[in-house]
């Protein structure tokens, strides 16, 4: 008892006042077992390949493909990102509606990698097209530019198709 008469409440502990995560992908390694891991792992192996085979091709099309440029890197890391936060258990440790958080991202990405497919198959359709330089008129793209921009093409749109698959498992664990 207090001076006064009345007694000091204890201070609250604030570790125990953290609701738990919201999840329903498992934790640690055993994310690599489920689809939805193995496609975050494709989607990191596919869109690595389509940084590489854009930048490989020396970006004649700078306006078209620094985008796509952008949208893979940018893919690239936040997907690593992504797959290292449920590797490392993390996942458990903050707190965040992560169903809804997968979902929201792999729209984002899919909506975001579908116009870089689009803009790439866009680049890749302008070989024929004839440029006006100073002596002769040259295509736009050299054979050896169109062969890697036809590989990045296709590899983006494999990239689209797993964001696309990951999307779809993420909106069935988000909207049971």
């Amino acid at each position: 008892m207090s001076a006064g008469g009345a007694s000091v409440p204890p201070p609250p502990n604030p570790a125990v006042s953290f609701p738990a995560p919201r999840i329903t992908l498992p934790a640690g390694p055993d994310i690599l077992r489920t689809y939805s891991g193995a496609f975050v792992c494709l989607e990191i192996l596919f869109g690595g390949l389509v940084w590489i085979l854009v930048a490989s091709s020396n970006v004649p099309l700078p306006l078209l493909q620094g985008w796509v440029m952008f949208v893979s890197v940018t893919a690239f890391l936040f997907s690593l990102l992504f797959l290292g936060l449920f590797l490392s258990g993390m996942v458990t440790q903050i707190d965040a509606n992560w169903n809804f958080l997968d979902f929201a991202y792999h729209f984002t990405v899919f909506v975001f990698y579908f116009g870089a497919f689009l803009l790439e198959a866009a680049a890749t359709s302008l070989h024929d097209l004839r440029c006006n330089t100073t002596v002769t008129v040259q295509p736009l793209l050299s054979d050896n530019q169109y062969n890697i921009n036809v590989a990045a093409t296709i590899f983006a749109f494999v990239t689209t198709a797993c964001y696309g698959c990951s999307l779809g498992l993420a909106l069935r664990r988000w909207r049971p």
